[in-house]
């Protein structure tokens, strides 16, 4: 059987070259995705910020919720214990005193307290010094420089209003002993002399963050921390390890103590990278590629197969069973996709270095982040690409094996009909699955993009499966309109209408790189579109945002709002909360809220409010009260909130606050989905800096904050930039599309080439009964008209179901074409593709120097 499977290979070289192709870059696609899903999921941080250290306990740095269900069965009663954990996005404190017990422990030779917390760092002239790759800069008190231990290579240990920096830090931003610096925290702005350098052993700096120490004194005034957020402790010599990580652990009480590795979890969140962004980019793009991958090779090898039923049915002839043929396209399949799957897989290394590099570059995964090249990785990839491959041949030769022999003498053969019940069944379920995804699941969420995603491939796969059905409704009122073109387009036509399969599988992949790319570019351009309209609504009525790099500490906020001429003001300080349903926490983004003035400068566009207010407003304290919150319309309806209710709710330290909500807002688009009092923020979020304050002024206001605060940018509304990070996240969808878009696009072409080759014979006998070459390359250009716009038609049918069911969703406007210009541009791209895909084969086999080969049918 091998033997017969390689002499076939060798055989129909062209036939399989489609194929191969199709493996090839499904292999490369899939291993490219799979590395950098490997390579976020185990990126781990350097634990060298606590090298020195034999272990560290560390304050919170999730929250963790436990439920406790019973069961009664008999006599016996089960008791199921259920933890849920939420990551927070700041560091809680540990007891002041903690390091001094711990420090009396036997066998402790110090124990340090490290109270980290970030700084903004700028020279006097106003220029921003920042880590490597753009690596925050975290404070420490310089007691726990020796952690790592840094130590001094040039100047003395910082005293009152001296600090030391790192040797990386200091190098960036030419920084010197003598030099002065400007800290911003959450606790103000100070100006600070450079009494020393220092680096760790061996280095310059730490990977991932910039360190600044302070004296020791000091730490309190400037972090706003009432205690470390970890100790570092270092044994004896010779002391029993276990004995004293159980003694800690007793003395730390539920803080969590961390050895080996883990210690890097010690850290200050802010300072390591985030990976939970990419792990669901990364999966994504390895949905999609899976997705057309399957659609493609599917496709690709059920033509191969179609191509060689004669061949079938002369084996037939011979006492070939059909279990044997199964086996037979089986292992060809196999030995073709393994084969692939070789040169592939250093091209999917290469694919994974050029789409991370684009996503640092986008700022959608961390700068630190880098491609680890895994070989089981490469392998699964590989064992991936043969499955599918493998699949999709029993399934294409299903019928095929079945045709039957006497067709070994006809001209042409054909598979046995069959299947449609099957076909039925499946689009049937598949179509439903999309109904439920798009009327049941909320698109307006965070799930929205992914969920669309999901309803458009269900769509796709009814589609499939009945390819022949739907190509043959289209293809009979489409093929007679081009019919009205003369006798080419009549013969067109006909032959479009009789070939329905063949039809069916080169316009089926249209669907696919029509459908799928329109409908994520259009949703993304969607959400980018609504999220700068409700921005703009938000500040339309503030005169300009004043904003800095790092952000504006409270105190520089209260001496803006206090400037004569100043109306309104609204300063928003970015921050995370996590909230708790069913025992699962949640983590959103929120912001804090400090408002002065008496004109109004944020609009939220808030819904309902408590006795605090009445009816429909946007007062800014019902926003911004003590003691109270406010929720989007979104967050209130999921969660089942209403005016009133009291919510417990984790600050970013994980510092839990019980409040009353008070009121609900629409304008939640690039802003956050709760809205805190500012200096219960500030008081709870690490960095605790206002991002942007919203002015409302008469005057010479921006002169005078331009001459006040050189540092300070002053902006007017109108001309603000997109809130949040909207731009780097349609960035991301657009290159998922351009990933999707060349994969299919390969594949239309694939398709296109292999349909085309297997009418050699036909072409042959139009030729020998007159027909010119020019009225063959018109009748090849009028059957790809034909099979494009048939493909255009569902996959725009397609497209338009998904995108306006997740435009309803989004504001309740029904839209089919949200930009224009992006729907055109694909339209008119997929069209220009199929329609050279369609004609250029047939131009090859009809070139004059292959007339006698294609009279002689070969």
């Amino acid at each position: 059987m091998m033997r017969l499977a390689l002499g076939t290979l060798r055989r129909h070289r062209g036939v399989y070259a489609g194929t191969f192709l199709a493996a090839f870059l499904a292999v490369a696609l899939l291993a490219g995705g799979g590395l950098l899903l490997f390579s976020v999921l185990t990126a781990k941080p350097p634990a060298d910020r606590f090298a020195a250290t034999d272990l560290v306990v560390s304050g919170a740095r999730e929250v963790s919720l436990e439920t406790v269900t019973t069961k009664e069965k008999k006599d016996k009663v089960k008791v199921k214990r259920k933890v849920k954990t939420e990551r927070l996005t700041g560091a809680g404190t540990l007891p002041a005193d903690l390091a001094g017990r711990i420090g009396a422990l036997p066998g402790v030779a110090t124990a340090v307290a490290d109270a980290a917390f970030p700084v903004q760092v700028a020279t006097p002239a106003g220029r921003v010094v920042r880590g490597t790759d753009d690596a925050p800069v975290i404070g420490h008190g310089w007691a726990s420089a020796a952690l790592t231990p840094y130590t001094l290579t040039g100047g003395s240990p910082p005293d009152a209003g001296r600090a030391v920096v790192d040797a990386d830090l200091a190098a960036r931003g030419g920084l010197v002993v003598g030099g002065e610096l400007v800290l911003a925290t959450r606790t103000g702005v100070r100006t600070v002399m450079i009494s020393g350098i220092a680096a760790p052993a061996g280095r310059s700096g730490l990977a991932a963050q910039g360190a600044l120490f302070l004296a020791d004194s000091e730490v309190p005034a400037v972090s706003g921390l009432d205690g470390p957020t970890a100790v570092g402790v270092v044994a004896t010599p010779g002391a029993d390890r276990a004995d004293l990580l159980s003694a800690v652990r007793e003395l730390a009480g539920g803080a969590a103590v961390l050895t080996g590795a883990e210690r890097v979890r010690a850290d200050l969140p802010g300072a390591l990278p985030d990976y939970i962004g990419p792990i669901s980019i990364f999966g994504f793009v390895i949905g999609i590629t899976a997705f057309a991958a399957v659609f493609v090779l599917t496709g690709t090898v059920t033509l191969g197969v179609r191509q060689r039923l004669r061949e079938l049915a002369l084996l037939r002839t011979v006492g070939a069973t059909p279990g044997q043929l199964r086996r037979l396209l089986g292992l060809e399949s196999v030995v073709l996709a393994a084969v692939a799957a070789v040169p592939a897989a250093p091209l999917g290394v290469l694919f994974a270095h050029v789409v991370a590099g684009r996503f640092r570059t986008l700022g959608a995964v961390p700068a630190q982040f880098t491609v680890q090249v895994n070989v089981p990785v490469l392998l699964l990839a590989g064992l991936a690409g043969v499955l599918v491959t493998f699949v999709a041949a029993r399934i294409a030769g299903r019928r095929a094996v079945r045709v039957a022999p006497t067709q070994a003498l006809a001209e042409t053969a054909t598979a046995p009909a069959g299947g449609a019940v099957v076909r039925a069944l499946l689009a049937l379920v598949t179509a439903g699955g999309a109904v439920s995804v798009l009327t049941f699941v909320p698109l307006d969420g965070v799930l929205g993009m992914g969920m669309s995603f999901v309803s458009c491939a269900l769509l796709l796969c009814a589609v499939a499966a009945l390819g022949p059905v739907l190509v043959r409704l289209l293809t009979a009122p489409v093929s007679r309109l081009a019919g009205l073109g003369g006798a080419t387009g009549w013969l067109a036509g006909l032959v479009t209408r009789a070939e329905s399969r063949r039809v069916a599988a080169v316009a089926v992949p249209l669907v696919l790189i029509f459908a799928i790319n329109a409908t994520m570019l259009l949703n993304g351009s969607l959400i980018e579109r609504l999220t700068g309209q409700e921005q703009a609504a938000r500040t339309a009525g503030a005169t300009a945002q004043v904003t800095a790099t790092g952000g504006l500490p409270l105190s520089t906020v209260d001496r803006l709002v206090a400037l004569p001429g100043v109306t309104g003001a609204a300063a928003t300080l970015p921050t995370r909360v996590i909230v708790a349903q069913g025992g699962k926490p949640e983590d959103y983004p929120a912001q804090g809220l400090l408002v002065a003035g008496s004109e109004p400068a944020l609009d939220l566009d808030v819904q309902r409010v408590t006795a605090a207010g009445a009816g429909t407003t946007s007062a800014p304290e019902v926003l911004a009260g003590n003691g109270t919150f406010a929720a989007s319309v979104t967050l209130a309806h999921q969660y089942g909130w209403r005016t009133g209710d009291r919510v417990p709710l984790w600050l970013a330290d994980g510092h839990r606050t019980e409040l009353r909500l008070t009121s609900v807002y629409e304008r939640a688009r690039g802003f956050g989905e709760l809205v805190l009092p500012a200096a219960l923020v500030a008081a709870h979020d690490p960095r605790g800096l206002a991002g942007t304050v919203a002015l409302r002024y008469h005057g010479d206001v921006a002169a005078r904050i331009n001459a006040d605060w050189p540092t300070l940018r002053v902006t007017p509304t109108a001309s603000a930039a997109p809130a949040g990070d909207a731009q780097n996240q349609q960035g991301a969808w657009e290159l998922m599309v351009v990933i999707s878009l060349g994969f299919t696009a390969i594949a239309v072409v694939n398709t296109f080439a292999i349909a085309t080759a297997a009418r050699r014979r036909e072409y042959a006998d139009l030729r020998l009964v007159g027909a010119t070459t020019g009225q063959l390359h018109r009748l090849a250009g009028r059957e790809a008209l034909i099979t494009v716009a048939v493909g255009l038609l569902l996959g725009a049918a397609v497209t338009a179901i998904v995108v306006g069911a997740f435009s309803t969703a989004q504001d309740g406007t029904f839209r089919l074409i949200v930009d224009p210009g992006t729907y055109g541009a694909m339209l008119g791209g997929v069209a220009l593709l199929g329609l050279l895909a369609g004609a250029l084969p047939a131009r090859f086999i009809l070139r004059r120097r292959s007339l006698p080969a294609v009279a002689e049918g070969r």
